[in-house]
């Protein structure tokens, strides 16, 4: 194995020649063994890198800062990341100290030395190509870094929005077909009133539309960026128009609407849009960990729950008990939903400890965004595709609980009065009788009026009620 020595502030180093990767990031390895897990690990932010690095490669180009050849090269190398080569040379994990210098030099060092190959060197050539004075020309980790975090969630939220879609479609299209499944809605655990199966899914298909919106709303506050800040938001070390610059060869390079702060030195210390991002994401995990809460339940038993629907067998349940069939898909569900809600916490410890003109904690940010994003997408796409697709209704078992509740006596209050209602459910309690059949022994109504009463399509709506149609005359 041939090697090169590299320089930097601390020293001298041997570098393999099998690497892209240079001096710094050699130093970043051996410091920042945390996650295990490396920049490659998530390859819309080495995509989004390598669209920052291009983007500055335009700009300077144009300001007639940087040569054609060097700029050639830069490009044709981002080019090369962009589609998906030389992700393994990202080898930084993703926590690690600096505020995301260690990825911003993995990138540059990557760059020069595929770009260094292109013009016909080689690597650690750097007198041709230089990772610092060129591939980060008009840059610094503190406006590079940020922004092409900013790139990916952007991309990572679209993702969410299409997999949240995926799943809102599942339970839109099983409320269609349960829309005439008489059921018991229950409040505080107890029977409430009568309702359909597909009012309970139709939620939750409103549910998840509702927090689309949301998140497509905070997928719009990442739009803004701060490239052209360099350190700390003055622009020192780069040209007086490069800001602008370089924001429409951003939106060139990534055929995106991104746009330039109107204050750099606010935007490179604010990390208020992590903090909605996140919040919003904590939202959206809180109310799907619910409707798998939900499907745990009314799919329970089967002899001594719910079991008004039930869920597809996916595997086994237990090692111990024959038969016994869990519902895993949910219950993953659960845990990622709760992981996301963690990782709120740390997303928003982090933006907080950011001091003066930066915050140095962007990396535990970015890790904790990018994976509560991955895994939202995974399980959401899980939930419809293993689960919600293939539920099945217990329809004679939810309109037996209907007509057995004691809270069908709801529906006839207006017809037989809240006393009569009140000794009805009383009496069913205490006997065990069903509140149809001490209606029609005590006469509070005929049996054509009663089977209109509970009729699905007259309890689940709301009714006109004339004079004409009340006994309170019965009270």
């Amino acid at each position: 194995m041939s090697f090169r020595i590299e320089h930097d502030l601390i020293g001298d180093k041997e570098i393999s020649n099998e690497h892209y990767y240079g001096v710094q990031t050699a130093r970043a390895k051996e410091n920042f063994y945390i996650t295990g897990i490396a920049l490659s690990g998530f390859p819309v932010f080495i995509r989004s890198l390598a669209h920052v690095k291009k983007a500055a490669a335009l700009a300077n180009y144009e300001l007639k800062l940087l040569s054609e050849a060097k700029k050639n090269a830069i490009c044709e190398a981002c080019d090369e990341i962009a589609s998906g080569k030389y992700h393994e040379q990202f080898v930084v994990d993703m926590i690690q100290g600096g505020a995301g210098t260690s990825t911003n030099m993995n990138a540059n060092e990557v760059i020069a030395n595929i770009g260094l190959e292109i013009m016909g060197y080689k690597k650690g050539d750097y007198k041709h190509l230089h990772p610092n004075n060129d591939v980060n020309l008009s840059q610094s980790t503190n406006d590079a870094y940020p922004t092409a975090l900013r790139i990916a969630l952007y991309e990572k939220l679209g993702e969410l929005t299409d997999s949240m879609l995926i799943i809102k479609n599942s339970f839109a299209k099983k409320a269609n077909e349960f829309k005439d499944v008489i059921k018991m809605g229950r409040t505080q655990l107890q029977d409430a009133v009568p309702m359909t199966l597909e009012q309970e899914f139709r939620t939750y298909a409103v549910m998840i539309g509702e927090d689309i919106q949301r998140v497509n709303e905070a997928r719009q506050l990442v739009r803004e960026m701060n490239l052209g800040a360099t350190a700390i938001g003055t622009g020192i070390n780069s040209h007086p128009d490069y800001s602008k610059l370089v924001e429409s060869k951003l939106q060139e390079v990534t055929g995106r609407p991104f746009v330039t702060a109107t204050d750099l030195v606010e935007a490179t210390q604010d990390t208020g849009a992590y903090v909605q991002i996140s919040g919003v994401l904590k939202r959206v995990a809180t109310k799907m960990s619910k409707i798998c809460n939900d499907l745990r339940l009314l799919s329970s038993g089967p002899r001594t729950g719910f079991n008004e629907i039930n869920l597809p067998a996916m595997q086994p349940g237990s090692s111990i008990m024959p038969g016994k069939v869990n519902p895993v898909i949910p219950e993953v569900v659960n845990q990622v939903c709760f992981q996301v809600i963690g990782s709120d916490i740390t997303i928003t410890i982090a933006c907080e400890g950011g001091q003066l003109q930066l915050n140095v904690f962007e990396p535990v940010i970015a890790y904790n965004l990018f994976n509560s994003l991955n895994m939202m997408c995974r399980a959401f796409e899980t939930l419809a595709f293993t689960c919600v697709d293939g539920i099945t209704a217990n329809k004679d078992r939810c309109k037996e609980l209907v007509l057995n509740s004691i809270g069908l006596v709801t529906a006839l209050n207006p017809f037989i009065g809240y006393e009569n209602s009140t000794s009805v459910a009383k009496e069913a309690l205490e006997t065990g009788g069903s509140v149809y059949n001490i209606v029609l022994e005590r006469g509070l109504l005929a049996k054509d009026e009663l089977d209109d009463i509970i009729r699905p399509e007259n309890m689940i709506k709301p009714r006109n009620f004339g004079l004409s149609e009340k006994h309170n005359n019965k009270q």
